[in-house]
């Protein structure tokens, strides 16, 4: 096959799958629109398509838990994986939002930038960021990505994440970012001592003159969802170790989310797996 050939076949390609995205899309929102089940020559009849193609899409979204079969009927409905992604979109915006006032009484308590985080594989994700209370120039970092084995925030939650997280992120050589990132022994230990203390710490691994503090922000059922955590030239942050009161006011305010998201006490309630 020439490349032009080959062009014109992957262009082929992707118009097939836009195309069956759009129309598990539209199938998904008939199933939405009203208060029954539907079956598949209805569905075909509503939305235009062939029975087969619906048939096909349905078996797909099946298999993934978007729709579900009733026994009976043999009519179909939406299943519960679409309401786990709306609790996971629901959760992170809850996070946020209840991350809004400690965190800005964290930056005026510290002096210092905060950052609420999320893991998301082998980064973590700033959902919300607080500049540091002076006249200094700074970034907004809110969406910025973070490697989560060289930042305190990626390390206060892969502490408590299941084993198999850590195993996959340290399945290949962790990415020397400069002469101080940790390798994965080295942040092996250092997760059982932030599992043993509730603070993470970050010095000089990421960017060489910066350090962060950490503490993990659990949920109700005492998952660490989240993380806040103070950034800032090392010598203020950990000149030889957490300056003084940093520490905790970096667990303060974690503690205080946690209970604002239904946390006992605002602590881990599960250990890892």
């Amino acid at each position: 096959m020439s490349e032009v050939d080959e062009q014109t076949a992957q262009a082929g390609r992707r118009r097939g799958t836009i195309q069956s995205v759009d129309r598990a899309a539209r199938i998904l929102k008939a199933l939405a629109g009203g208060p029954r089940r539907l079956g598949v020559s209805q569905l075909a009849d509503q939305l235009g398509l062939p029975r087969p193609t619906v048939h096909g899409l349905l078996q797909t979204l099946q298999q993934h838990g978007f729709v579900e079969q009733d026994r009976d009927s043999d009519k179909y409905q939406l299943g519960p994986g679409l309401l786990h992604l709306g609790s996971s979109y629901l959760d992170l915006n809850e996070l946020r939002a209840r991350s809004l006032v400690h965190a800005e009484r964290l930056a005026q308590r510290t002096g210092e930038a905060v950052r609420v985080g999320v893991l998301h594989g082998a980064h973590v994700v700033v959902v919300h960021h607080v500049f540091r209370p002076d006249a200094a120039f700074q970034v907004l970092e809110v969406g910025a990505q973070l490697p989560a084995h060289a930042s305190a925030l990626g390390k206060a939650m892969l502490a408590y994440a299941p084993a198999h997280i850590l195993d996959e992120l340290t399945a290949d050589p962790l990415p020397r970012l400069t002469n101080k990132t940790l390798g994965a022994t080295a942040l092996t230990a250092q997760l059982d001592e932030v599992r043993a203390t509730g603070l993470a710490r970050e010095k000089d691994e990421a960017v060489l003159g910066e350090a962060s503090l950490a503490a993990p922000i659990a949920d109700h059922a005492g998952h660490a969802v989240g993380a806040i955590g103070v950034v800032g030239d090392t010598r203020r942050i950990l000149p030889r170790g957490p300056a003084k009161g940093i520490a905790d006011a970096v667990a303060d305010a974690a503690r205080s989310i946690s209970r604002e998201l239904g946390a006992r006490g605002g602590l881990l309630g599960l250990p890892p797996t």
